[in-house]
């Protein structure tokens, strides 16, 4: 059995319609671009407030050391000598 130009004309005209209810849910280039658009600027404001947590961090651990320092000096000064 041989194939026709017409029954390769309705296979073809089969796997379109198939084709194109597959991809009816996929979003255009458009779509996809403008959503990576909002992903990466979300990533990046994500990224910048990290940098601001250990900037931040990194002060207030500073600050505990300085102040665990100064309050083993008050307390060796204020303790009572034997």
């Amino acid at each position: 059995m041989t194939l026709t130009q017409r029954d390769f004309d309705e296979i073809e005209k089969l796997m379109d319609q198939k084709l194109d209810e597959k991809l009816k849910f996929l979003p255009t280039k458009d779509e996809f671009l403008g959503k990576m658009d909002e992903v990466m600027d979300e990533l990046k404001t994500i990224r910048e407030q990290q940098e601001i947590i250990t900037e931040t961090h990194s002060r207030h651990s500073d600050q505990f050391e300085n102040h665990e320092s100064r309050i083993k000096k008050l307390e060796n000064t204020t303790s009572p000598s034997l």
